[in-house]
């Protein structure tokens, strides 16, 4: 294992986020993917966590299951939503014992139903990302939102709140968009605001429209007319997927080419896509 800020450091990684399963079936299909991502030699995965901490066990035991069956290093996402200071403590005393030494702590979702809330002694991921500094020495990766957070105020409050964040972190991951200036926008304001720390951008490769449309207005990037035109040209399903793969595909070729410090793809657990974009890209494949 290594901390992600060291991996990092040391040049680009690769990495892949998964979300946990909730049945035996989803669990046998999730192992298959991971099977077929590893010989991409992933930098690590990260691992989601349902609104309201709504899968934390099943986001525990994925985590467990890819550190002791898999060579690559796991990170478990962590919310603020749903959870007590003991509670985090406990969390992250088991993933310690295991062997585990990264995290992403996020504010997360409330639940959809505002009734089934549990207790919270945090509200924004500042306090959680505090905790876990006074906790453990794991690294602490956070969440940033090129066209910013949906649930703030403005674009420079949401900026600022971001470079507050990563001076007490170790890197972020973004949220995934596409187009490429609102990546270097995101990394220019944080250079402005006198924070470097490595940001990570998130690929979403478009391969169901209406499935990606729900998840950019959920998360708030914008689904640009060219793709959708782009998408909408297509005369099939498989016509639409390859097109989203090509244009997943030349947008990472831009970011590493800016410099990008590495990629981080949205799978929605298949590796089709992911495998897809390496081999165009030129990417190593052990």
């Amino acid at each position: 294992m290594a901390r992600i800020g060291d991996l990092l450091a040391a040049g680009r990684t690769f990495s892949f986020e998964f979300s946990p399963p909730k049945s035996a079936a989803g669990s046998m299909s999730l192992g298959r993917t991971i099977a077929e991502l590893e010989p991409l030699a992933p930098s690590f995965v990260s691992v989601t966590y349902g609104a309201g901490g709504s899968t934390r066990e099943h986001t525990r035991d994925t985590v467990l299951w890819v550190k002791k069956e898999t060579n690559v290093p796991p990170m478990p996402h962590l919310t603020c939503v749903g959870h007590t200071r003991q509670e985090i403590t406990d969390i992250i005393s088991t993933y310690v014992e295991a062997g585990i030494e990264n995290v992403l702590a996020l504010a997360g979702d409330p639940p959809k139903n505002p009734g089934d809330a549990a207790p919270s002694d945090f509200t924004y991921a500042l306090e959680l990302v505090e905790h876990l500094r006074t906790i453990s020495d794991v690294g602490i990766g956070v969440a940033a939102h090129p066209e910013g957070h949906p649930r703030s105020r403005d674009l420079a409050t949401d900026r600022r709140h971001l470079a507050e964040k990563l001076r007490v972190t170790d890197f972020a991951t973004t949220q995934f968009f596409f187009d490429i200036d609102h990546y270097l926008s995101l990394v220019n304001d944080l250079a402005d605001l006198g924070v470097t720390k490595p940001v990570v951008p998130g690929i979403m490769p478009v391969t169901n429209i209406a499935q990606v449309e729900r998840m950019a207005e959920l998360s708030g990037a914008a689904f640009p007319s060219w793709l959708r035109e782009k998408l909408e040209a297509g005369k099939t399903a498989e016509e639409v997927r390859q097109i989203g793969v090509d244009a997943a595909t030349e947008l990472c070729a831009q970011l590493l080419e800016a410099g990008a410090p590495g990629l981080h793809f949205y799978t929605l657990n298949k590796s089709t896509a992911t495998r897809e974009i390496y081999a165009q890209l030129g990417l190593p494949v052990a």
